[in-house]
């Protein structure tokens, strides 16, 4: 009866992430499905392939619709006997788009277990990383790919979390189960960033077992790792030998070309052109907009209104009602650094606050990993607008030079800082007041001292996009 009763807190949090997930998409219970830009775009492409499959019964593996044929490897293929596919399935029961932010909520909570944040703590923490704008924005315009990665890199930590907790049964299958979901989702660009946060939280343990000299541990370690890694690479083994096949003859892979198109030899390394990789970089200054909602605006594309300034200012240069309400309602209002953007990738400034009072306050040095993990894709998500740091990473870490986007690394970001956030609000309910007070007003001269800072210097924002 006791274990039953231990069981309570999490199967009301399940039930709770079910009834957000479906009252922010309520629609979906009337039938209604969202439109998504790319999945459009996708529908589309895999048309002949869905076409041939019903008709035949049978698995193309290629397609003349997209690109002038290529593997649909990427494309939507099935694989005979992919059970992680069906466990995922099962997973994501609820009807799309809700049924990733679930799994969105579901993770987190894990990692938020997995650290020992006590039940109603972990429940609210996975409210606020599954919420963040940039994990709701991707599910808008159909990156459902990368969210369905990302929903999985909560789980996949807390199984190392684990295991280096000497947990090393339910750890250890944690993570063989998560990282198989997480390869399964079939965006490597995102497992890969999450490789790399697991490398730094790896750094974080390996000096404690060092210093401690716990070699046995280490070694049990490695084993459940290595284990895991080989069982969760080989449920998807058809899937990932079947894309490295393909990408040496994609743009993925270093092209044949020994000159370029001016004519100057072609020297370069890497799989990809550096300014290709790095276009969508984030700026500097523009990661404030974690913290400070819409300082570089909002998105591309905004419906600002009618009655808005835009609206009004149209209608006075003599269009139509009708003309100024088309007008304003697709407005650019961002002024950063990339080509496009879709709306602003706000954390919240609660989250931030709970994290920097995490910094002060909570005694586990877990925290300064997670930090690390932050501040390592902060950087590397500043792109060209940090040069040497991305260059290094281009050059000389593997794999770095197959993938685009480098902006999209802050999804690293924006799992480790509720992580910090709620480790924060955990510390607060266990410290002594002193210590709590203190750390508070450290921590508020901290985000305050930002604002100050921001707000001296608000004179220097142009206010000008991309033309």
């Amino acid at each position: 009866m006791q274990k039953i009763n231990k069981l309570y807190p999490h199967l009301l949090a399940v039930i709770g992430f079910i009834l957000v997930s479906l009252i922010y998409f309520h629609p979906v219970l009337q039938g209604k499905k969202i439109y998504q830009s790319d999945i459009a775009q996708y529908t589309g492409m895999a048309k002949e392939q869905n076409d041939f499959r019903k008709e035949t019964n049978e698995e193309p593996y290629w397609t003349n619709s997209a690109f002038g044929g290529m593997p649909t490897y990427q494309l939507g293929a099935k694989y005979p006997h992919n059970y992680i596919k069906a466990l995922d399935e099962a997973i994501r029961f609820l009807p799309r788009p809700a049924d990733y932010l679930f799994l969105y909520f579901i993770g987190f909570y894990i990692l938020m277990r997995a650290l020992k944040i006590d039940p109603l703590k972990a429940f609210f923490g996975a409210l606020a990383f599954g919420l963040s704008t940039y994990l709701v924005i991707i599910l808008g315009v159909g990156h459902n790919a990368k969210a369905h990665a990302i929903a999985y890199m909560p789980m996949v930590v807390a199984g190392v979390v684990m295991v280096f907790q000497k947990r090393y049964i339910a750890g250890g299958l944690l993570t063989m189960i998560a990282a198989a979901l997480e390869i399964n989702a079939n965006h490597f660009q995102m497992t890969f960033y999450l490789l790399l946060l697991i490398l730094v939280i790896g750094i974080y343990f390996l000096i404690q077992i060092i210093k401690s000299k716990d070699f046995r541990h280490l070694g049990i370690t490695v084993g459940i790792f290595l284990a895991a890694g080989l069982l969760a690479i080989g449920t998807n083994a058809t899937n990932i030998m079947a894309t490295s096949e393909y990408s040496k003859s994609s743009i993925r892979s270093k092209g044949d070309l020994t000159y370029n198109a001016d004519g100057t030899p072609n020297t370069t390394n890497s799989s990809m052109e550096y300014e290709y990789i790095t276009e969508y970089s984030y700026g500097v200054v523009e990661s404030l907009n974690l913290i400070f909602p819409r300082l570089f605006g909002g998105g591309n594309r905004e419906n600002v209104g009618q009655d808005s300034p835009m609206g009004e200012f149209v209608l006075a240069q003599g269009a139509t009602p009708a003309e100024a309400e088309e007008f304003a309602s697709n407005v650019p209002t961002y002024w950063g650094d990339q080509p496009i953007v879709e709306a602003p990738a706000y954390i919240g400034a609660i989250v931030f606050f709970l994290a920097v009072f995490a910094l002060f306050n909570d005694t586990r040095k877990i925290k300064y990993a997670f930090l690390a993990g932050a501040l390592l894709s902060l950087l590397l998500s500043w792109g060209k607008n940090f040069d040497p740091l991305t260059r290094f990473f281009v050059d000389f870490v593997p794999l770095y030079d197959k993938f685009r986007a480098v902006s999209s690394i802050q999804v690293i970001l924006e799992l480790c800082m509720p992580v910090l956030a709620f480790m924060g609000l955990q510390s607060f309910f266990t410290s002594d007041k002193e210590k709590q007070f203190k750390h508070l007003w450290q921590s508020a001269a901290v985000v305050f001292g930002l604002i100050i800072v921001l707000f001296l210097f608000k004179s220097s924002f142009s206010f000008s996009g991309m033309g």
